[in-house]
């Protein structure tokens, strides 16, 4: 019977901690959340790549998702119109969850613990001069060394959507 409760306990856990991973995008990734580039037209859920700002003249985003793998936008930073950084926080309540059906009561613990995520929002033209807009998600290793970046390429200042982002992004 307790090898049962302890095999039903382990299975609750991976469920949720792989629900929680499927979610998230990795520390050093990208993905593109919405907006209105048609190389991903048809997303319904964010679209997991790699943000390349390399090369000085644009910003390269290139999705590694099955359904849209090795598809590109690029903004070139001369078209940036603004741009918004924001950050979104919510509690980690999957692994609490699961911490407490290892750990007991211990495991609420992990309540006390956020998760944020990172939002570039970048308005700009496209090349028949229509307005656009993508929202990218930027992995948490990636926030302070993109954001500099882009608003040094595009010469536009970063509007921040609160003074928390603000800390974050510098």
């Amino acid at each position: 019977m307790k090898k049962v409760s302890r095999l039903i306990a382990i299975t609750v856990a991976l469920v949720f901690a792989t629900e929680s991973i499927a979610l998230a995008i990795g520390s050093k990734s990208a993905a593109y959340f919405g907006g209105t580039v048609m190389a991903f037209e048809g997303a319904t859920d964010p679209v997991e790549g790699v943000l390349d700002t390399k090369n000085s003249e644009q910003l390269v985003f290139t999705s590694v998702e099955k359904k849209f793998r090795g598809k590109t936008f690029s903004i070139p930073y001369a078209r940036v119109l603004d741009l918004e950084y924001g950050q979104k926080a919510g509690r980690r309540v999957g692994t609490a969850v699961a911490t407490t059906v290892l750990l007991g009561p211990i495991g609420l613990l992990s309540l006390l613990s956020k998760k944020r995520k990172h939002y570039l929002t970048i308005g700009f033209k496209d090349t028949t001069d229509k307005d656009q807009v993508a929202v990218i998600e930027l992995g948490k290793d990636i926030v302070r060394a993109t954001l500099p970046i882009v608003e040094t390429r595009s010469g536009k200042k970063i509007e921040y959507q609160d003074e928390e982002a603000r800390k974050s992004g510098r």
